[in-house]
């Protein structure tokens, strides 16, 4: 039995990070990025897969966890029969190479603990060769090195191809594991030293959150989401992970598996509005600066999505050692739709420069020339079918949301060139296909009859893409066709008040089998639209059942399942903590789209 995708806590470096569970186990690690192999993947097959557990023996062992102050440092507590002990995990920001860090804690009587290493590289199917060497247990296999450092009370051995450690620890005593990857052909790595190393994390984690200016009634909620989307950048280059995980279901024993470990162009206006709000101009700017570079060349080679440091090709393939989590198979590694056509993304990246001008972040010199390229692109494109900002696998549509965000597109690049003239243009052309585009939207996408947009021309299908209408500006918050929109999606799109992204049953628009949960960041979508028409109450009434259905450290998946009240998809999810944010913001400051 797997655990509950909600039963695990992140801890990261700002290049990887682990889910840690609440059972003590590290079950998902992908070192030295988010999307290298994984040397530990439990999470999606079983602990023969890789994991590294450190807990009291005793089976009577109960724990609470939470993270210590506004930081990503996780300390969980353990009740015993003969005593209480604390378990603090971590992975220091790295100077080279990464580590793990484990302290253990004892705070009342004794405990004992064990510790049960099972490295297993290359997403669990390579068993590393183990040896003791200067006072440390080295792991190797190919390309890969993890040295172990144990603490010298510890007894430890080698069992069932893993590495256990058994120990006491009294009240008082503090002792330490240090996991360190490196590649194999180097010499060993410099040993960090945890206590400090604890220290320096602690007081960087608190240093950054105190730099949040939201100061309102949800700053907890705020807080521990922008940290998370915080732990999800790659430092080096600025980007931003959808999420750290792959392939976990978007339904239980379903086949919506995807690997989210790369950096989507779909999320880059609103994780951009997201740090701005907050008043993170630095990440702000490396991120639109990650965007300058994924998207400079010519604009027909656009891509959704791209890796850590703008990297194009992420082939899809299958890995049939691991059987899934919860037997979700197939588990994936890459990503197929990195070859779809989805015309929105051009509105996406035209709206993160706009949010980037009018927020007064430093403008690149060659910025305005990748953005009028993009915009002639589109001019010539924007009519032709796509397959949406969903990433369907069937039959390419015309998509209102992508109209929209094409809608979007000439927007900005219109406002821009009206604030400043001399950055050179075609004006009034892009005035036209504004008016244009705008036309045909609300002639071919709404429909009359039940007084909602929908979610292709010519369809009686819902999207909940369309509750966007009215934070990007398309129309009014108050329109009627904007609340009957928000009607529709409430009557027939939602489950239990909770948002789906549009109807899947039988699979007859994206060409998968099975359904799927309903999908955080759409309820948030909902909650923005009931603020923006008038209904404030109802949004924050709808934003505080949303916050209920975090973990118990904070912590969003991508989906929820209200049947079993579980999480569902890849965790922690960016789009639904980006969703978190600008909701509460929007409710401090009943501010409406530009």
């Amino acid at each position: 039995m797997h655990p509950h995708i909600e039963d695990y806590a992140l801890i990261g470096d700002l290049q990887s990070a682990a889910l840690v569970g609440r059972d003590g186990s590290i079950d998902w690690l992908c070192l030295p990025r988010f999307d290298s192999p994984a040397c530990f993947a439990a999470l999606l097959g079983s602990k023969d897969n890789g994991h590294w557990r450190l807990a009291p023996r005793s089976s009577e062992a109960r724990a609470h966890r939470s993270y210590r102050g506004e930081s990503l440092i996780l300390d969980t507590v353990w009740e015993t029969p003969t005593g209480r002990v604390k378990v603090t995990d971590f992975m220091p920001q790295r100077d080279v190479q990464p580590d793990v860090v484990r302290i253990v804690e004892g705070l009342q009587g004794r405990v004992e603990m064990r510790g049960v290493l099972r490295l297993r590289f290359d997403y669990g199917r390579v068993v590393p060769w183990v040896r003791a060497a200067e006072g440390c247990r080295v792991a190797i296999a190919g390309p890969d090195s993890v040295w172990l450092r144990t603490p010298e009370q510890g007894h430890t051995y080698g069992k069932d191809l893993s590495t256990r450690s058994d120990f006491t620890v009294a009240e008082g005593e503090r002792t330490a594991f240090v996991l360190t990857w490196h590649p194999s052909h180097e010499p060993r790595p410099d040993q960090i030293e945890p206590f400090g190393a604890l220290e320096d994390t602690l007081e960087d984690w608190q240093a950054w959150s105190a730099r949040c200016r939201y100061d309102g009634p949800y700053r907890e909620a705020v807080v521990r989401s922008l940290i998370t989307l915080k732990a999800l950048t790659y430092a080096p280059t600025g980007g931003i992970v959808a999420a750290p995980t792959t392939s976990l279901p978007e339904k239980l024993g379903g086949v919506r598996n995807w690997d989210y470990r790369y950096c989507w162009l779909r999320d880059a206006s609103l994780t951009l509005n997201s740090l701005l709000s907050a008043g993170y101009l630095d990440e702000a700017s490396a991120w639109r600066d990650w965007l300058l570079r994924a998207v400079a060349g010519a604009p027909d080679d656009l891509q959704i999505m791209y890796g850590l440091a703008g990297e194009r090709r992420l082939p899809e393939y299958e890995v049939p050692w691991l059987t899934g989590y919860c037997d979700s198979a197939p588990v994936r590694i890459g990503n197929g739709a990195v070859d779809q056509r989805q015309l929105d993304v051009y509105g996406e990246v035209l709206d993160s420069f706009h949010l980037a001008r009018t927020a007064g972040l430093p403008a690149e010199p060659h910025a305005w020339s990748i953005q009028r390229s993009l915009m002639e692109y589109l001019e010539s494109n924007w009519r032709d079918p796509d397959e949406g900002l969903w990433e369907i696998r069937g039959p390419r549509r015309h998509f209102v949301h992508s109209k929209v965000m094409a809608w979007v597109a000439a927007d900005r690049a219109v406002k821009a060139m009206e604030a400043n003239p001399k950055l050179g243009g075609e004006l009034d052309r892009w005035r036209a296909m504004r008016n244009e585009v705008h036309r045909e939207v609300c002639e071919r996408g709404y429909d009359d009859e039940r007084g909602t947009f929908t979610q292709s021309y010519e369809s009686r299908d819902l999207d909940a893409a369309t509750l966007l209408i009215p934070r990007v500006g398309f129309l009014p918050g108050d329109d009627p066709r904007v609340r009957g929109t928000i009607e529709a999606v409430r009557r027939e799109l939602t489950h239990e008040g909770l948002v789906r992204r549009y109807t899947t049953d039988g699979g007859s628009i994206d060409g998968l089998p099975g359904g799927e949960g309903t999908f955080l960041v759409c309820s948030f979508w909902l909650a923005d639209a009931l603020r923006m028409s008038g209904r404030r109450d109802e949004a924050a009434q709808l934003f505080e059942r949303l916050l209920s259905l975090r973990n118990d450290v904070g912590l969003l998946a991508e989906e929820y399942d209200p049947a079993a009240g579980r999480q569902l998809g890849n965790c922690p999810q960016a789009f639904s903590h980006i969703g978190l944010v600008g909701t509460a913001f929007g409710l401090l400051d009943g501010s409406e789209a530009d």
